[in-house]
């Protein structure tokens, strides 16, 4: 129970054909959007950053938008509309003021925010290739989503996914919350992708279909854990024994109090 805050790395996805791109979330400090900017520069330095597509509310995943923005001022963000009331939630006090400039505190977040543009319909496209959102609902939080690119074959999963992080029930803090984050997996499986993004992953690993299946075991491994374990504490240390590996243990912690939490509550 004693480690340290921190934080589970953030993972963004750059698709680009001959001209335009699509970015998918973005990091959340200045000096993490700004290193973005320099790889993206680097890596098609002729090519025009359209779009930057937002998976889910949480800040972390889209605090970037107005330095991308600075950068390429054609750039439109979008997200559908139940992403976007999220992220504006995001910016009430409660988060914003309370959890995110807390933890992140001397200007690393950069000032004044900006939310994407609600989605029309569920797709955009580049290049006559189609960019299609689908709606998975309550996973790691409420509204998530994917992005679908059928002709690539891929899900950019967002956290519905993880990637060998342990993942976070700090919200998904019931069997029910649980039980639709399985559903939504099994809506990335029915799509039989060749490559799967995980929204949180090691560095430098393998963007596998595997990680659908390990995501899979690790929620039903919670789960079932929430059913022996008597405190939250032998919860964390059961889940820490079960995937000694995996980045960030601090993350079992705030699943582990907000699953007993729950408990507690009935």
């Amino acid at each position: 129970m004693g480690e340290s805050s921190a934080f589970s790395p953030i993972s963004c996805t750059l698709i680009h054909g001959d001209r335009e791109a699509v970015l998918v979330d973005t990091p959340l400090s200045i000096s993490q959007t700004e290193s973005l900017i320099k790889w993206i520069e680097n890596i098609m330095p002729n090519k025009e950053l359209a779009y930057v597509y937002i998976t889910h509310g949480h800040g972390d995943h889209w605090f970037g938008i107005p330095l991308l923005k600075k950068r390429w001022p054609n750039l439109k963000a979008v997200a559908t509309k139940a992403t976007v009331e999220h992220m504006k939630r995001q910016l009430t006090p409660e988060y914003l003021d309370n959890r995110w400039l807390k933890m992140f505190p001397g200007g690393q977040i950069f000032q004044p925010q900006e939310v994407a543009q609600p989605m029309e319909t569920d797709t955009f496209m580049i290049e006559g290739h189609t960019f299609r959102a689908i709606e998975v609902g309550h996973t790691e939080t409420v509204d998530t989503t994917i992005l679908h690119v059928p002709d690539n074959h891929l899900v950019v999963a967002g956290d519905v996914v993880y990637g060998d992080v342990h993942q976070f029930f700090g919200e998904a803090n019931t069997t029910a919350k649980r039980e639709e984050w399985l559903r939504a997996i099994e809506t990335i499986e029915s799509l039989n992708p060749h490559t799967v993004v995980a929204g949180h992953k090691r560095e430098g690993s393998v963007d596998g279909i595997y990680n659908i299946a390990a995501t899979k075991e690790y929620i039903r491994a919670f789960e079932s854990a929430t059913k022996t374990c008597k405190s939250a504490e032998e919860l964390y240390e059961h889940m820490q024994q079960l995937y000694p590996n995996r980045i960030n243990p601090h993350a079992i912690l705030a699943g582990a109090t907000a699953a007993f939490k729950d408990e507690a509550s009935k």
